[in-house]
């Protein structure tokens, strides 16, 4: 059995919200702390992810970033990698101090773009001991020009950001585009994607699907793909052909400087997110690696 928590904790000056999820024992557990995709909040997947880690026997904890969800801090719903970095090491901070966590086996799970941020983290913060990512989203230049039709379609969205960061420095407005629409070319993702648009599944009233258009430049100018060769830790990914850039996987995983292990499997990119047997899988697998690597 396991017990959830919602807990509080400091953020750099602003309280974050998250969800502590507790195996039944006595002894403190190895603890893991667990973020999801880009503009997600805690409930779209690192909740399942971190409840299906706790019932292995880890103390996972998973948060809403700076700006998003039930944590405070402005400007809203905001993809900033650096700020979100800067949380991941703040949440390791509490997740560390915590009575029921062993502080010295921590792990890191990130899915989709929040492997990028905990391989990040993982290269900087020597308290992590190893390191896990689901359907990893890990770009560089180009794997973005790829991704988002080419150079000058990048710069083009990198053009718009520093407009729309100008006049939010001038007003205090912020442009908002929905993250996910079958029907508004301006979204993030022009696309009808069925997790995020349907209630039952990602389409939840805790995210509001909006994407702050000033947020692009630092998304498409971020590369994770550098941070490989200073990663030491034990470090797995799980993903397939179908899912998200696996091209950027295989790098990644070419490049890390320490122990690393990867599982080719089946399913789309969403698929990771709340399908079976995708989600079962990957949660096995993940707990196996922390079960090796952090004693």
């Amino acid at each position: 059995m396991t017990t959830q928590h919602k807990v509080t904790f400091s953020g750099r000056g602003n309280t974050l919200t998250g969800n502590l999820f507790l195996p039944d024992g006595g002894d403190p557990a190895p603890g893991v702390v667990v973020a999801g995709t880009w503009t997600s909040v805690k409930e779209l997947m690192a909740d399942r992810y971190a409840e299906r880690l706790a019932n292995r026997g880890f103390a996972a904890l998973s948060f809403d970033f700076t700006g998003f969800g039930e944590s405070q801090g402005e400007p809203r719903d905001v993809e900033d990698p650096a700020r979100k970095v800067r949380d991941i090491h703040d949440a390791v901070t509490f997740l560390a101090g915590h009575p029921a966590v062993d502080a010295d086996r921590l792990g890191a799970l990130g899915i989709c773009a929040a492997a990028m941020y905990m391989a990040d983290n993982t290269a900087h913060d020597p308290r992590i001991g190893s390191l896990a990512l689901v359907a990893p989203w890990l770009h560089d230049a180009a794997i973005c020009e790829a991704a988002y039709g080419g150079a000058d379609a990048v710069a083009q969205k990198i053009k718009t950001a520093r407009e729309a960061r100008d006049r939010f420095t001038r007003t205090g407005e912020i442009d908002y585009v929905p993250v996910v629409s079958a029907s508004d070319e301006r979204a993030a993702m022009p696309y009808d994607i069925d997790f995020y648009l349907n209630p039952a599944r990602g389409g939840i009233p805790e995210w509001p699907n909006r994407f702050a258009v000033m947020a692009w430049e630092d998304w498409l100018t971020y590369d994770s793909l550098v941070l490989a060769p200073r990663i030491t830790r034990p470090t797995l990914l799980v993903h397939s052909e179908d899912a998200a850039i696996p091209d950027g996987a295989r790098r990644f995983h070419a490049g890390l400087a320490g122990p690393r292990d990867i599982l080719w499997t089946q399913g789309t990119q969403f698929d990771f997110y709340d399908q079976e047997p995708q989600v079962t899988l990957a949660a096995d697998t993940v707990a196996a690696h922390f079960g090796r690597t952090l004693r």
